[in-house]
């Protein structure tokens, strides 16, 4: 047995990896979650806001970290058209446009076009370069950063944004974010400085620099993906419509990564039995 393990071909490893994360895939199995409190403290942040509230969300993510972030931005604007509020997309990374945009076109105007009208009920600010400093500018000057949406719409002339002047003026920043800028610069720039609540979606590296602001400044988290599939699962218990598993991409990766670590974790006792016993044995 020792010799198998000692000169095992990595291809089959390769395989088992694939068949370990394939196969729950094909399966569409999935498990039940349990939400932590961050995450809870997300949902009834959103779920609590008053009906017809102006949210800010800054989406500061590009196509690598997509599969992690996109299952939060998609939990969160459904969550908020669910609750009839209106919502302001921006985005200081380049690459992120076209990730918002799809979010936009997929989830507001796909699933919530019926009642959600663009300048209205949404508006899209899109990407303006400049990290940290545009945070601290819009802070106090809206217009100082954006004079128009992403289609060259003055915002003097969409009523979602015609009253806002600065960031202090919304109710709700939700960031989605894979590092700087990102949650963190949303924190310290605008929502502490201003007193405007802070909820955040981040990959699994960038929430440990999250969690010394939880519960002050920042009021939620949605740690990498166990935290998107934990704030899925509390949104299908609330709306019924979306236990659906298709709606619920993030639950849908839970398991192909639960057993994608389980074998890992295999991979690495085998080894270390290998090494412990030849090291016994006296082998070089």
């Amino acid at each position: 047995m020792i010799n198998l393990l000692r000169n095992l071909d990595r291809r089959w490893i390769f395989l088992a990896m694939m068949l370990t994360v394939a196969i729950p895939i094909l399966v569409q199995k999935t498990f039940p979650e349990a939400p932590t409190q961050t995450v809870r403290d997300a949902f009834d942040v959103v779920e609590n806001l008053p009906a017809g509230s102006t949210v800010l969300m800054p989406m500061d993510y590009d196509p690598g970290s997509e599969a992690e972030l996109k299952p939060m931005a998609t939990a969160f604007v459904r969550h908020l058209c669910l609750r009839n509020q209106k919502i302001i997309f921006v985005t200081l990374w380049p690459n992120a446009g076209p990730l918002m945009d799809e979010i936009i076109s997929t989830i507001v105007r796909g699933e919530f076009g019926d009642r959600y009208e663009y300048g209205r009920n949404y508006a899209n600010l899109g990407f303006k370069s400049g990290n940290e400093m545009v945070i601290n500018v819009i802070a106090t000057d809206l217009r100082g950063q954006f004079k128009t949406d992403k289609q060259n719409n003055p915002l003097d002339e969409l009523e979602i944004t015609r009253s806002i002047r600065s960031v202090g003026d919304v109710q709700l920043i939700a960031s989605v974010s894979a590092g700087t800028p990102g949650a963190k610069e949303w924190v310290q720039y605008a929502g502490t400085r201003l007193r405007v609540p802070v909820i955040a979606g981040a990959t699994g590296v960038q929430s440990t620099q999250l969690y010394s602001y939880y519960p002050q400044q920042l009021q939620g988290l949605l740690p990498a993906i166990k935290g998107a599939a934990e704030y899925e699962a509390l949104l299908g218990a609330k709306y019924p419509q979306y236990k659906d598993p298709t709606k619920a991409e993030a639950i849908r990766k839970m398991a192909p990564q639960l057993w994608g670590h389980l074998l890992l974790i295999l991979l690495i006792i085998l080894g270390n039995i290998v090494y412990f016993v030849d090291r016994k044995r006296g082998r070089s």
